[in-house]
């Protein structure tokens, strides 16, 4: 018998976000009981190693600093204990898979591990020309430095589903619970990029969902891609969803909300395509 989605917000931003937007958390805890969630997660972008990116632009914006960690840590532990009883408000990070420099993630969250109550590993991050390359930065960007560098469509998508095997399997490797992040950000510019083979990703997806499966690594139902011009839909396929509720990998959607008007949305689309697994 297939779960059912919980309404929980799995998966969001805040303030401490260089990407993202000054709201208060409270503007978006908020909104969520407004939209009726109960559980509502905080998985902020943690700092990555000194020159991750070959670009002191868009490093600047990617994540916080490693001396900002507590105090993001303090401002969602004292939201947590403020809308005690009205919210189950969880303390987490989106973590990074850094192909190769993986003992950087494991040094610097040691020490919070025993707070940590949700954590998501993505895949934002490739090689290719220079270095290692933003997938989800323009796409130009990703033309220049990546299709580029790997010559067709196709490699660029096999390396990065290589790279989602190993970010799950180094998530399998954490505490509590942990989910993979926007399985299928590399669609994010599917609209002005030369087309992917729907085929190859249904084929790469399905090899995957044993792997969750036997894991426990959930999955994160990221509804952002709905909010992308250049995308248009959920980085999770309808089928994928299904098959993965009904094989009990553990399901969660995630508004990936970078201001608090995104907190919950297509949570709506989301709970219809899940309800199909009933």
């Amino acid at each position: 018998m297939s779960q059912r989605l919980m309404k929980w917000d799995g998966h969001t931003h805040t303030k401490f976000c260089k990407h993202g937007h000054p709201d208060e958390l409270h503007l978006y805890l908020d909104r969520a009981i407004e939209q009726g969630f109960t559980r509502y997660s905080v998985t902020e972008h943690p700092p990555l190693p000194d020159r991750w990116v070959d670009d002191e632009v868009l490093m600047a914006e990617l994540a916080m600093e490693a001396s900002e960690l507590p105090a993001y840590i303090d401002y969602v532990l004292e939201h947590k204990k403020r809308y005690e009883g009205r919210l189950d408000v969880r303390l987490g990070l989106e973590l990074d898979y850094l192909d190769g420099a993986v003992s950087f993630t494991r040094d610097f969250l040691a020490p919070w591990l025993p707070q940590l109550e949700d954590l998501i590993v993505s895949v934002h991050y490739l090689p290719g020309k220079g270095g290692m390359r933003c997938i989800d930065y323009k796409p130009s960007d990703f033309e220049t430095n990546l299709l580029a560098y790997y010559g067709t469509m196709e490699r660029v998508v096999d390396e990065y589903y290589n790279h989602v095997e190993r970010a799950i399997q180094f998530a399998a490797g954490l505490p509590g619970d942990r989910r993979i992040g926007h399985i299928n950000l590399i669609e994010k510019f599917r609209h002005v990029l030369p087309a992917m083979d729907e085929a190859q990703i249904r084929e790469r997806l399905t090899r995957i969902l044993p792997m969750l499966a036997k894991t426990g690594v959930g999955l994160d139902i990221n509804a952002a891609g709905l909010r992308v011009a250049t995308c248009g839909k959920v980085y999770v396929p309808d089928w994928f969803l299904l098959q993965a509720l009904e094989a009990g990998v553990p399901c969660v959607f995630g508004s990936d909300a970078h201001k608090s008007e995104h907190a919950g949305a297509g949570w709506d689309i989301v709970s219809q395509a899940a309800a199909g697994a009933r």
